[in-house]
């Protein structure tokens, strides 16, 4: 009688553990945050001493902390491609070669292909339930303003709530003109021409009739009275906050955005949790232009920018606290990173400081030196990856594609080079290197630089190509343009490349030579090798940065009211 006893006990212990825990079958959850611009070195877990980030040193210390991980860009559109495919930007077109490296204008038609398949597509067709929360930067549509070919609803994302391009400079009032356009716009261009007819007609070599010239004047300060005028709307197109495919706020007001979005992302897991889902929360800060809510602003010591990497922090706490009170976190892979390093030149038009730290790593965005490329990497799943575990091997943010691919229950696609490897051998302690033998750093479309980490080895070589002209030239960015480019006109050709050995040289501060180095030229010889392989497999591809793709077409501008109105909402 007793043992029928003990085992209905048991079997009653059973279900009322069965009706505790939301029944999810065997497919886990996925919580994938991306913070902008955060640099390595701003993070208390990875040295920070200044800033007040306790939640996300909590999710390494209850998981795993990746040392070296790599974006596969330093600028935020190739990065994020890179990181939702898995393959290197050059692969899909989503890198150029020519200035910017990514989308300035809602009303351009580049953006992410179709043919490209993202692993919140792959993970909808396993029956998940995903939502891409904040930043998409990726482009948004191709023929009309309504078509949205590069929503992220045709790349997987069933819920979307956020901004289709980027937390511009005049998306906050007083903070200055749309990330310096005058770079890029032809107004140069135009005072060029008149210059040059000028002296052409006073020179006798072209003389330009005095009608012809009551004609040209007229029409090139009509280009430049459109290019101000344009200027002058700019807040209104490209700061726009959409809820699916409506419109929700066009200007988009930062004030409790944040909140807003964390809010989002709270009732999104409330509302899946008793089935699997993939969220992918990509905050805007701490991208300029720098905003923080009420409650964090002057709450840190350096100023909006860490009020604003503090706010982030208490958001991702507010999102880990919900999964564990709903007892989702044994379920539930979160992974922490940032798309690319701090931005080294942010400085308001105030000349306020508002950039992040990248620690004891030279550069930031827009360079591929180790500032500009290496990213905090957290991995926390409780009970499936060991607490506290440090990683010192090469990854990257491509590697997430395949780790979330497989543990959905599917597998990468066949017909395509899939360029990252799947995390769980090295997190769950099977392996001890990185399936990563070689990684290319492109800027752009160019191959700036190779980093090889031969097997059994404890070097770590990296090789330039090329590095960008810095300004002044002994500072550490280049501000005379905002962001450092990668044309030819705009860096320094190595030949030989530039060798390091990050083992002994993470900082990138000393080259080594032939009589510094015993094994340099057999170290660049195998390197070389590897890009002769690497760009053997690419594949010619449209390009979704190349000026037409690029530039600002009106018929493709999303607009929640008439353009009379100057699409205000």
């Amino acid at each position: 009688m007793r043992s029928w006893c003990c085992l209905l006990c048991s079997l009653l212990l059973q279900l009322l553990q069965l009706s505790a825990e939301p029944l999810q079958g065997n497919k886990p959850n996925f919580v994938l945050m991306m913070v902008d611009d955060l640099g390595i070195g701003d993070l208390g877990c990875y040295g920070n001493k200044t800033l007040r980030t306790p939640n996300m040193d909590r999710l390494a210390q209850q998981g795993v902390k990746l040392t070296q991980h790599i974006a596969a860009a330093s600028l935020c559109t190739p990065s994020r491609a890179a990181f939702l495919t898995g393959r290197y930007p050059v692969r899909s077109g989503m890198a150029g070669h020519f200035r910017p490296g990514v989308f300035f204008f809602t009303g351009s038609s580049g953006g992410l292909p179709a043919e490209e398949i993202t692993f919140a597509k792959m993970a909808q067709q396993q029956g998940y339930e995903t939502a891409l929360i904040g930043k998409w930067h990726l482009g948004l549509n191709c023929e009309s303003s309504e078509d949205h070919c590069h929503h992220p609803a045709a790349h997987g994302f069933t819920h979307f709530f956020g901004i289709p391009l980027t937390n511009l400079r005049d998306c906050q009032p007083g903070h200055g003109t749309v990330f310096q356009l005058h770079k890029y716009l032809p107004m140069r261009t135009a005072a060029a021409v008149l210059l040059s007819v000028a002296v052409l007609h006073c020179s006798g070599v072209m003389p330009v009739s005095r009608r012809l010239a009551v004609v040209l004047l007229p029409a090139v300060l009509a280009v430049l009275a459109a290019v101000v005028g344009f200027l002058c709307i700019i807040p209104h197109l490209n700061c726009v906050l959409m809820r699916g495919h409506v419109i929700e706020e066009q200007p988009f007001s930062s004030e409790n955005l944040t909140q807003k979005m964390t809010q989002e992302a709270v009732d999104f897991i409330q509302r899946n949790s008793e089935r699997p889902f993939l969220l992918f929360v990509a905050f805007l800060q701490v991208h300029t232009a720098m905003f923080a809510s009420e409650a964090f602003r002057g709450t840190s010591r350096h100023g909006l920018y860490g009020d604003a990497v503090q706010e982030v922090d208490w958001s991702v706490g507010r999102i880990v606290d919900t999964l564990d009170g709903l007892r989702l976190g044994g379920n539930t892979l979160v992974y922490l990173t940032s798309d690319q390093g701090a931005h080294l030149e942010e400085v308001s038009v105030r000349g306020e400081i508002h950039r992040g730290s990248n620690g004891i790593y030279r550069g930031g965005k827009s360079m591929n030196w180790e500032g500009g490329i290496r990213v905090p990497g957290i991995v926390r799943w409780p009970g499936r990856i060991p607490e506290g575990r440090e990683i010192d091997e090469p990854t990257s943010n491509m590697d997430l594609f395949p780790t979330v691919v497989r543990l959905s229950g599917a597998e990468p696609p066949p017909d395509r080079h899939i360029d990252g490897h799947d995390l769980m051998d090295l997190l769950e302690s099977r392996a001890e290197t990185s399936k990563h033998e070689f990684l290319f750093h492109y800027c752009n479309a160019y191959l700036n630089a190779v980093r090889w980490k031969p097997r059994n080895s404890s070097s770590v070589w990296k090789a330039f190509f090329f590095t960008p002209d810095l300004s002044p030239p002994d500072g550490h960015g280049c501000f005379h343009t905002h962001v450092c480019f990668c044309t030819p006109e705009a860096v320094t050709f190595h030949r030989p490349p530039l060798l390091f050995d990050l083992s002994r040289d993470p900082s990138e501060s000393t080259p080594l030579t032939p009589h510094t180095e015993p094994a340099f030229h057999a170290v660049l010889a195998a390197m070389h090798q590897a890009v002769e392989t690497h760009e053997g497999g690419l594949v010619p591809v449209e390009s979704q940065l190349s000026p037409d793709k690029l530039m600002w077409k009106p018929w493709l501008q999303p607009c929640c009211s008439s353009f009379s109105r100057l699409c205000h909402c």
